[in-house]
């Protein structure tokens, strides 16, 4: 009879949890690799291998699947997670902390509008890292700078669920239009020949530019199908709006009610404007609360016309430009995309509520 040599193996025996956990550790793709090796050696150990099989079978050193099998047999499931390791003492305290939170939110720099992590450093007698590991783990931001603007419209809420009604159910029989100008259009063009893209190097233009004169445009956007009705003017008065209103009038299907979506711009509002209403009672506004143009739908059209052939565009005359503005609006119209409102107005409600909350001393 051959004597076993060596401390005698321990056995592992599991219950049930214990196996179901070791068997979810060791297939979980998100689990770390080491800790995925230590639940299959445990397995393995369990099903009565010995140390010199399952190091055969996991490809493991000897070593590794007794420290393992009996560090699990002393500790259980909590043995086989990693201890935290000391590492290096602090040398940044956490009054130090505080006094660099508070220097950043409470004073000013004395050579900037805005604290930077060098400035910061040498005022608080510490290293620019530091300051910045402190600012990441706190979410400062010195250099950034965010704008808003409060409506300070007495009926904006009522306008607001007005709106975005509109958007979520438009009503029967009806036409939804947003309607808005965007004014002072330049035909602009480069004062050097633009040198075309080639393959290393990108299209290139001068920074400078000739201006040969402006136009507006009239743009109604209807929420359903997503085409446009477009006018070019020379100038932007009343007189325009109205002529841009007949010419609504001509295109939508006289069986319709047409709720147009507009802004607060006096040129909407004059009594030559009231009195054509009073002509055409199936044309109902819906005025956007004051400063909040981003309610209007047709405002991200004007954003896909200027990103998309207005900003790198060249024109030589306005001519020029308002042919290219017809020819990009029949483009569109081909295909048109309508832009989906999602947000219901208590939503909207609910983070402008949020945001106020955060501004101290808002007034709101």
């Amino acid at each position: 009879m051959v004597k076993r040599r060596g401390r005698p193996t321990v056995d592992v025996v599991l219950s049930a949890e214990e196996r179901e956990t070791l068997q979810r550790w060791a297939r979980r793709p998100k689990s770390a690799q080491a800790l995925a090796l230590r639940c299959r050696i445990v397995l393995a150990c369990a099903e009565g291998g010995t140390n010199t099989a399952v190091a055969a079978y996991l490809g493991v050193d000897r070593g590794t699947v007794s420290l393992w099998r009996t560090r699990f047999v002393e500790r259980r499931l909590e043995g086989l997670v990693d201890e935290p390791r000391p590492g290096a003492p602090r040398t940044i305290s956490d009054d130090d902390v505080e006094r660099v939170v508070v220097k950043t939110l409470e004073e000013a720099s004395p050579g900037a509008t805005h604290w930077s992590t060098r400035s910061m450093a040498a005022a608080a007698g510490m290293s620019q890292s530091a300051v910045s590991r402190i600012w990441r783990a706190f979410g400062l931001k010195p250099h950034l700078v965010g704008s808003f603007k409060l409506s300070p419209d007495p009926q904006f809420i009522e306008k607001v669920r007005d709106i975005v009604g509109l958007y979520l159910n438009p009503p029967d029989a009806a036409m939804v239009l947003c309607v808005d100008e965007k004014s002072q259009i330049q035909a602009l063009d480069r004062t050097a020949p633009v040198l075309a893209l080639l393959p290393g190097t990108p299209e290139r233009r001068t920074h400078d530019y000739r201006r040969h004169g402006t136009t507006n445009l009239y743009a109604a956007l209807d929420v359903v199908s997503g085409k446009v009705i477009t006018d070019l003017t020379a100038r932007h008065r009343a007189a325009e709006f109205q002529r841009f209103l007949n010419l609504i009038n001509r295109n939508v299907p006289d069986d319709l009610e047409v709720h147009v979506v507009i802004d607060n711009s006096s040129t909407h509002k004059t009594p030559s404007v009231q009195r054509w209403l009073l002509r055409h009672p199936r044309f109902h506004l819906h005025f956007t609360p004051t400063y909040s143009s981003w309610l209007n739908l047709v405002e991200r059209w004007f954003a896909e016309l200027t990103n998309k052939w207005l900003r790198r565009g060249t024109h030589r005359s306005t001519t020029e430009l308002e042919g290219a503005i017809r020819a990009w609006a029949k483009t569109w119209n081909d295909d048109p995309k309508p832009f989906i409102w999602h947000k219901t107005a208590d939503e909207i409600l609910a983070s402008l509520a949020a945001y106020c909350g955060r501004i101290s001393d808002s007034g709101h």
